[in-house]
């Protein structure tokens, strides 16, 4: 019985273990809980609503222009594109300080507009859908409304636009259907076109 009740105490013991360490992966530094809205860049089209505090003239939703920057009072044109809301906080603030004692910005992506993602070839609804969120090539797959009878779900391409080249990975819906490789149900990226030959 006390031999009984000693392995129980160890089992016990290393199960603690295990949920401890299970709970210091969860929150590693090494992950990365940054909110989609963080590593969001803006685009011409883009709609942000810039807030500064105790100035009511100067809180305004605006357009980022095709030329890639938005105009504010007191300040002109401000290059928008290519940066986070956080970055352009941070810049609208910064060229404020000279002119208003300490501003506060808050600058919010309101309407996402040049974030969007491709479906073509055997689906239900070929087009372009608006990148809001995370979504990952099956939940864009289902978005499309599906393939047709004839596509070739095994042959599907994810083409992602890079710095120097377009890349093409391959993803077979096969493998997803039988669970054996999940690892390619990336999450998609702006610009991204899903092809089903």
């Amino acid at each position: 019985m006390a031999f009984l009740h000693r392995v129980m105490s160890c089992g016990l013991a290393i199960l603690g273990l295990s949920a401890s360490l299970l709970s210091a992966q969860a929150t590693s530094p090494n992950e990365t809980d940054r909110s989609p809205e963080a590593e969001y860049l803006l685009h011409a089209g883009d709609v942000v609503q810039i807030f500064v505090w105790k100035e009511p003239d100067l809180t305004r939703d605006v357009t980022v222009r095709l030329d890639g920057r938005i105009t504010m009072p007191l300040l002109g044109d401000v290059e928008a594109a290519g940066r986070t809301p956080q970055e352009l906080s941070k810049e609208l603030a910064s060229r404020l300080a000279k002119l208003i004692e300490n501003p506060v910005v808050t600058v919010s992506l309101t309407q996402p507009n040049s974030s969007r993602f491709f479906v073509i070839g055997q689906v239900g609804s070929s087009g372009g859908y608006p990148l809001t969120g995370r979504v990952t090539v099956l939940q864009a797959l289902a978005l499309a409304g599906g393939f047709k009878d004839f596509a070739k779900t095994d042959k599907i391409l994810v083409i992602r636009s890079g710095s120097s080249a377009p890349t093409a990975t391959s993803f077979n819906y096969k493998k997803i259907e039988d669970g054996s490789d999940l690892a390619q149900n990336v999450v998609l990226r702006a610009g991204d076109t899903i092809l089903v030959p």
